[in-house]
Formats: structure tokens, C-alpha cells, sequence
């Protein structure tokens, strides 16, 4: 059970915090008491989610590249963190394509630079990595890939994100085999909510062509994805590093996703979204070729249900009524952070595992 007074007073540092994750995830944490430091890059979007709602509020933010050793050292140094969430990622398929070197020295580098600060401190006790159900070889099969499949996303992103993955189980086996620090990594399905303004995502698009009152254009109806409302990962990863914190044997590599129900055709998904918006929107079907993507992934969650027993909180209608909820509130001028956090109690309220 992930029992957010267990936050209160502790030093979390996040890596990635102006990003649409990890701004749901400091929000989350601050409302909690716990003492956060940020390192991030400036936000990804113009507008961003961080920005809009005021998430810096009530933490540290320091704008650095997780690529610049020095710097982040520094930070790490000044916070002194007892948990450390790693966030920062390039997350963009489609902008791998165009400049896969600097995708791989994020992902990739990033991810041994803040495992290096983490083995050089005196402080961390808890350590997750955030990776992405992408990592695994996908053979476009009809059941959901567990822990032990073979690693080997196909594309630059997916593929540095599995680097990332082997990276930090070098990392446990070479320098924290003794358990002085728990390790673990959350591999999450894509996710869905209120400020994400991302590029090449159908969601963001489907909210920018309603704000232009436009039909969406849907470039690949017909892959399915696994989609979960931000909320479901953000909670999972702080259920992990708080259970390993306490624990240090749940340790380990965990599928963060939907049950299989919520596995949607992305055709089907945008149909859910026209239906929750109303106001006549409506989608083309534009298939553009586009650069290889993988037409059917899903994930089996079934160990994270077992050792913490978590089980999904929102489906996705729920998911798809708390977007539109709050991207009208964006569009009608209203407090963005006080409705992350109707949302936020809202989704504790409905859960059986947080307290």
C-alpha cells in the first residue's frame, strides 16, 4: 500500500519535474510534505504544465541537462536525497528518428550519470529508474510481455530506453549488491492527462485540434496501445521506491500498465475523446507511412499486482473525463493546480491501495 504521509519530511530529488510526468508526479509529492528538489531541463512544451499550474510552488527547481555530470552532481550534492525518481528522458518516437544521438546521450548517458551521483552518496536509500513498455523486443503477439522478456526496443527511443534499463541493472549487480540502496525500474504503458501539450501524442492533438474547434487528424487508427491516466504510474512509482525504501527485498524491475481492457485502438481511443468533449468534434483517418512504430503492445502487470497489490485505479473513461476536465478548465481560465489536486484526491479516493 503506498501510504503518502511516508513522504512527509523526506528529501525526494526528481529528474525530469517540468515534464508532463513529472509534473503530476512534484505536485503529488508537495502535497505530501516531502522536502523535493527538481532537475530538469527547461519545460519540453510551450505551454507547460509546470508552468500553468505553479508546480514549482512550494520545492527546489534547478534547470540543468541530466547529460552535464558537474552540474547535476551539484545539485545531488545540495539536496542530500534519501529517494531519487528518474524521469528525464527524450520521450518522443518520432523525434528519435531526427536526432537519435541526442536521444541516446539522454536516455542512455543521463541515466549513468544520475547512477553515479546515486553510488557516490551517502544519503540515497531508494532509487527508481522510469523507463517504458517499449523497452522489450516486441513481436506484435496478443499477450502482454512480462519482466523477463528479452530487452530490445526497435527504434532510437525504445532502444535507448532498454540501454537504460541494462545500464542500471549493471549498476545493481556491479555496486549495490550489498542492498545499501534499493534499485529498482517501472516500465509504464503510454499515459493520458491534463497538460500534456507533446508533440507526434493523439491525445495532446486531440485536445489542440478541440481548442482550434477542428477535426482531429489521426495518422494510425489502428495500432493498439495500452493508455492509462497519468496518475496510475506516478502513484505505482512512488508505491516502489516508498516499499523499497522500507524494504529492500521488493526490489526489482516492474511493469507499471492497464488491465487489458484498456488496451485501445488508437481509432477507437479518439472516439472516446469526441464522445467526452462533445461539442460536434470529430477525426480523419490520414495515415502517413510515418517511420516504423509497433502496431500492438501491451504489458502483463500481473507481478506488481502481486508483490503490492496494486490494482488500476481509473479506466479509461475515467482517464478520458479527467483530460477533458481539465483541459476545459485550461480553456475557460480556471485554477489548473487546484483541479490537479480534485483530481489527485479524487483518484486516492477511489483507490483501495493508497492511503
Amino acid at each position: 500500500m503506498l501510504d503518502l504521509s511516508f513522504y512527509k519530511g523526506k528529501k525526494v530529488l526528481v529528474t525530469g519535474h517540468t515534464g508532463f510526468k513529472g509534473s503530476w508526479m512534484c505536485r503529488m509529492l508537495v502535497n505530501a510534505g516531502a522536502i523535493v528538489t527538481g532537475f530538469s531541463q527547461t519545460p519540453p512544451t510551450d505551454p507547460a504544465l509546470f508552468e500553468l499550474a505553479g508546480i514549482e510552488k512550494g520545492m527546489k527547481s534547478v534547470i540543468g541537462d541530466v547529460r552535464d555530470f558537474d552540474a547535476l552532481k551539484k545539485c545531488f550534492d545540495e539536496a542530500e536525497p534519501e529517494i531519487v525518481l528518474h524521469l528525464a528522458a527524450q520521450p518522443i518516437v518520432r523525434d528519435s528518428y531526427k536526432d537519435p544521438k541526442y536521444t541516446y546521450e539522454t536516455n542512455v548517458m543521463g541515466t549513468v550519470n544520475i547512477l553515479e551521483c546515486v553510488r557516490l552518496s551517502d544519503t540515497v536509500r531508494s532509487f527508481l529508474n522510469v523507463t517504458t513498455d517499449k523497452v522489450y523486443l516486441n513481436r506484435e503477439w496478443e499477450w502482454g510481455y512480462r519482466e523477463n522478456e528479452p530487452l530490445d526496443g526497435f527504434d532510437p527511443y525504445s532502444n535507448s530506453k532498454s540501454c537504460s534499463e541494462l545500464v542500471t541493472h549493471s549498476y545493481k549487480n556491479s555496486f549495490f549488491a550489498d542492498g545499501r540502496i534499493a534499485i529498482s525500474t517501472a516500465r509504464a504503458g503510454n499515459v493520458i492527462g491534463g497538460g500534456d501539450f507533446a508533440n507526434d501524442r493523439i491525445i495532446p492533438d486531440c485536445v489542440r485540434a478541440a481548442f482550434d474547434k477542428r477535426d482531429i487528424i489521426v495518422r494510425n487508427p489502428h495500432s493498439t496501445r495500452p493508455y492509462q491516466h497519468v496518475l496510475e504510474p506516478v502513484t505505482a512509482y512512488l508505491m516502489i521506491a516508498e516499499a523499497q525504501y522500507k524494504d529492500g527485498a521488493v526490489a526489482g524491475y516492474y511493469n507499471v500498465g492497464p488491465d487489458e481492457c484498456d488496451c485501445f485502438r488508437t481509432g477507437a481511443l479518439v472516439d472516446l475523446f469526441c464522445r467526452t468533449w462533445g461539442e460536434g468534434m470529430k477525426w480523419i483517418n490520414r495515415y502517413d507511412g510515418g517511420p516504423h512504430e509497433a502496431n500492438f503492445l501491451k504489458l502483463d502487470c500481473s507481478k506488481l499486482k502481486t508483490v503490492f497489490g496494486w490494482t488500476p485505479v481509473w479506466n479509461l473513461s475515467d482517464a478520458i473525463e479527467a483530460t477533458v476536465e481539465w483541459s476545459k478548465c485550461m480553456r475557460d481560465g480556471g485554477d489548473l493546480g487546484a483541479c490537479m489536486d480534485k483530481q489527485i484526491n479524487e483518484f486516492i479516493a477511489k483507490s483501495n491501495w493508497i492511503k
